[in-house]
């Protein structure tokens, strides 16, 4: 019997199988109960190439609670500027097997408002 973890899971491997193809750095998603996480990963070495969260104390100080569709956009807006910071263009949307669906779709829709290219 398979669960929902390793049916998610099983999903997440599927997409990262055509990410490394593409040999592009990628966007990754994690979202819990109460927190929502996102980071740019470099396609060559697998390094955290930049990183938000709501559990940021900048972010924090901006939300009453991080497991929302609110959190995700600042988060998605956040981890844009950093990327752009470091000089990332483009990346590809990894959504780690999550429904393109509220906290994840808000997060990627702000990310690319904000100016990154996926």
């Amino acid at each position: 019997m398979i669960n929902k973890k390793q049916s998610r899971l099983r999903r997440a491997r599927a997409t990262r199988a055509c990410i490394l193809l593409q040999q592009v750095d990628r966007l990754t998603v994690h979202r819990t109960n109460l927190h929502i996480y996102a980071s740019i990963i470099s396609a060559d070495n697998g390094r955290t190439l930049v990183s938000a969260s709501t559990v940021e104390p900048e972010v924090r100080a901006q939300l009453s609670n991080g497991g929302n569709v609110a959190a995700a956009k600042i988060v998605g807006a956040r981890l844009a500027e950093k990327a752009k910071a470091a000089g990332i263009e483009s990346c590809a949307f990894d959504r780690s097997g999550y429904r393109y669906h509220g906290r994840v779709a808000a997060l990627a829709e702000a990310a690319r408002e904000a100016g990154l290219k996926f």
